[in-house]
């Protein structure tokens, strides 16, 4: 069950070796393929444990782990065009709360999934840690929203 060159088409930076990395936030390079598995409702993790973004205020480097879970619908995103579009906000100076956002809305106007959540776990500073957690859900997966984003609460 290997893709074809249509189900690949528009997939141009996997396998690329002149990739630039952006300097600055780049959400035109997120590509998709399409989802093989439509009638199977699946989950898809994505673990990025090297986000880097800077402090909008002292421009400051911020550290932290972004991670994506969503169940797909007809689209799926690419990994190395995730990987790139993730490297774009190096530069991009934004709260983590943000960052956090603006990943799940590009994400879900790129792909309309069923569902899709992003949890950020940035490294301390002043001595508090930010956890935002934002997501998403089709009308089928309301009840997931609220009972993920109620999960999402932390007690440490």
């Amino acid at each position: 069950m290997s893709r074809n060159d249509n189900e690949l088409e528009g997939v141009s930076l996997l396998g690329n070796q002149g990739v630039k990395y952006p300097t600055d936030y780049a959400p035109e390079l997120l590509e998709t393929f399409p989802n093989k598995h439509c009638d199977n409702e699946y989950l898809v993790t994505f673990n990025c444990p090297e986000f880097t973004t800077l402090c909008p205020k002292t421009g400051q480097p911020d550290f932290g782990k972004i991670i994506i879970n969503y169940i797909p619908r007809e689209r799926m995103v690419e990994s190395k065009s995730l990987k790139l579009y993730l490297f774009s906000f190096r530069n991009h100076g934004d709260f983590h709360e943000d960052c956090v956002n603006i990943i799940m809305k590009d994400l879900v106007k790129l792909m309309e999934p069923r569902y899709l959540e992003v949890v950020g776990i940035f490294m301390p500073r002043g001595g508090i840690s930010i956890y935002p957690f934002a997501n998403y859900g089709d009308a089928e997966h309301q009840d997931m929203v609220k009972q993920r984003m109620l999960a999402a609460f932390r007690n440490e």
